[in-house]
Formats: structure tokens, C-alpha cells, sequence
């Protein structure tokens, strides 16, 4: 994306293109469905133990983030009518992951500048705040990790990392990605339909379609765990495409102008995030403490950054649980973060 912000603004890129729209109204629906191949509800329920609850109060902690930092940090420099919808993408981003980031943007019509600002400014907190994480937590098994199933290490070889393709069900083949795509062409023809026949117009169809994909993954886990691996190969690669022609779409200039509040906002939204997570979970809900990192991970992150700091810890029979929240995140995060926006525009706005 940063390349392709400065390539656009040095004229070695056009500002705009069709391409880009192709991008954004073709390739975006098909990845949503796509990265969603392993969102099988019933073993996120079945196999993560504590960590489940732990994710749920790291989600609720974000959207009380939201809550606070909006009207403290309303995101005025991006134009008016933008910053609660910049605040829903973001919001997305630290439930879930990137995908939601993109659905919630895309459904939101945010333009791409303001997503380039967004994205810039927001990789450097998650960033920051992803060390603050391995700092503070301690490496090693320890006696709160009880709370999660037993047979978890057992398990953990059996579920891949999402991104990893090196692995059992890694296979991409012509077959599997031919599968991928025409299971996720269906799924968002389907979710076009429902969406035009149930909702008003101009209402978007990833929302629907992330659902759809949802119910369709937690009904045949079989069947889509051998397309996984595919799927999400191309779901990766279309969403970077995403984040490239949102690049050649925005202005420098104001970019780096519109950074800083967006800054502010997502170290204020996070901070939020952490501060309720360990309140809540630590002293309420007597979660570990381990426990409550990686579901904040997995919030802010996603499933491949919680697994991996699992691994990094050595916290073996979380791994699995980890990578599961993260999914259940990918999962729930868009539709979460798009029914904050109506209450976030009837918020009071404390600076201007």
C-alpha cells in the first residue's frame, strides 16, 4: 500500500483507474467469503476453553474503546461524515483483522486516502502495542493454561495456520483453487441476492455474504477445510490488491496530514481495549492472564499473529485455541463493527 501510495503520487501510477474499481467491486466480495473457509463455529466452541470468554471481553472492551475514543478523537481532519466510518473500520480491525477492516471500508464507502491514513498510522500502534504484549507476558507452560481443554497440543497439529500452506490440508492445487473460486462465487451471488431481495438499496452484500459463509463452514467443515488453504492463498492476495489500489487512490499530502489524529485515536481506542480486558478478565472474570493476551492479540491482530505468539511463548496447548478466536473474530467482527456506526453518529463530540 505504501508503495503504491507513493508510486500514485510521483506520477508513475495513475490516481485513478478502472482497475481499481474492478478491485474493490469484484475481487473484495470473492476474498471475504474466501478467508472465512475456516470459520467452523461449533470447534471454536468445542476447543477453546477459557480463551473463548477471554476473546469475548476483549471484543466488548473494543467496542467501549470505540465508545470512548470517538467523541474525545472524532477524526475531523478526514472530512466530514468520514470519521465514524474510519472509527467502524477500525473498530473491525481490532475484533477481528484486516478482512474486517476491508468489508467495513468497502460497505462504508471510505475513500483512499482515508484508508491509507488509516492503515499507516494504525500499523504503527498495533505494532507497538504487539511488543508491549511480548514484553509483559512470561514464556513457558504454566498451571493457568488448565482452564483449556487437555488434548489441545494433541489437536494443534491437526489445524493449520491460516496463512500457512505448508501443511496437510496446504495442497494448492488447479482443482482446489478452481473450488475456491467457484465456492466463493456462489457464495457472493447468493449474498447479492438475499441482500437485493431482504435489505434496502445501496445496502451492501459482504455482511450477508460473510454470514452466509459462516453457516456454510460450520455446516460442512469437512468439505471446506480441504479448500482452505486455497482460499485463503487468494483471499490474502486479493485483499493486498485491495490495499494497493487504495494506495494509488490517496493523496500523500494528506496522508500525512490526517495521520497523527488517527494516531491518537487507535493508541486511545487500544489503551481502552487493554484497560477493561485485564480489569474485566483478571479481576471479574479470573481469566490468566496469558489468556487475556493472546485473545487481545487475537482481537487486535487476528488468528496468524495469536498462534504465533502462542508458539513464540511456549504456551503449547493454546495454540490451537488462539488460532480458533482469531477466526471466530474474522468471523463476527464485520457485522459487530457496523452496527456501532449508528450510535457512534449520535455521540456527543467533546473536540473538534
Amino acid at each position: 500500500m505504501a508503495l503504491a501510495l507513493t508510486l500514485a503520487n510521483i506520477g508513475v501510477i495513475p490516481f485513478a483507474s478502472p482497475i481499481y474499481g474492478m478491485v474493490t467491486n469484484f475481487l473484495v466480495p470473492l476474498a471475504v467469503p474466501m478467508l472465512l473457509f475456516d470459520s467452523d463455529l461449533n470447534r471454536v466452541i468445542n476447543d477453546t476453553g477459557s480463551l473463548l470468554l477471554a476473546f469475548f471481553v476483549g471484543a466488548i472492551a473494543t467496542i467501549v474503546g470505540t465508545l470512548v475514543a470517538y467523541p474525545l478523537v472524532p477524526l475531523r481532519s478526514l472530512g466530514d461524515d468520514v470519521g465514524w466510518r474510519v472509527a467502524c473500520a477500525l473498530a473491525a480491525r481490532h475484533i477481528g483483522g484486516a478482512i474486517n477492516f476491508v468489508a467495513v471500508a468497502d460497505t462504508l464507502n471510505i475513500g483512499g486516502t482515508a484508508v491509507s491514513a488509516a492503515i499507516a498510522a494504525d500499523n504503527v500502534v498495533v505494532a507497538l502495542y504487539f511488543a508491549f504484549l511480548f514484553y509483559i507476558s512470561k514464556s513457558g507452560e504454566g498451571k493457568d493454561t488448565a482452564a483449556v481443554q487437555e488434548d489441545n497440543s494433541e489437536k494443534e497439529s491437526k489445524i493449520p495456520d491460516p496463512e500457512d500452506v505448508n501443511s496437510e490440508y496446504g495442497d494448492i492445487t488447479l482443482p482446489s483453487l478452481a473450488i475456491a473460486l467457484s465456492i466463493s462465487s456462489l457464495l457472493v451471488t447468493l449474498g447479492r441476492i438475499l441482500t437485493k431481495t431482504l435489505l434496502p438499496t445501496g445496502t451492501s452484500s459482504l455482511p450477508v455474504i460473510s454470514l452466509l459463509t459462516v453457516f456454510a463452514a460450520t455446516t460442512f467443515p469437512n468439505f471446506f477445510s480441504r479448500i482452505r488453504s486455497a482460499g485463503t492463498s487468494v483471499g490474502v492476495l486479493f485483499i493486498q490488491m485491495f490495499f494497493a489500489a487504495s494506495g494509488a487512490g490517496g493523496n500523500l499530502v494528506l496522508v500525512l496530514k490526517r495521520a497523527p489524529s488517527l494516531f491518537a485515536f487507535s493508541v486511545l481506542q487500544i489503551g481502552i481495549h487493554f484497560g477493561i480486558l485485564m480489569t474485566l478478565g483478571r479481576w471479574i472474570c479470573r481469566i490468566p492472564p496469558r489468556e487475556l493476551y493472546l485473545a487481545s492479540n487475537a482481537n487486535v491482530g487476528g488468528p496468524t499473529t495469536a498462534a504465533a505468539m502462542a508458539q513464540a511463548k511456549q504456551w503449547n496447548r493454546l495454540v490451537l485455541p488462539a488460532l480458533l478466536i482469531g477466526v471466530l473474530g474474522y468471523a463476527s467482527a464485520t457485522a459487530i463493527a457496523l452496527a456501532l456506526g449508528p450510535v457512534l453518529l449520535r455521540l456527543p463530540v467533546f473536540l473538534n
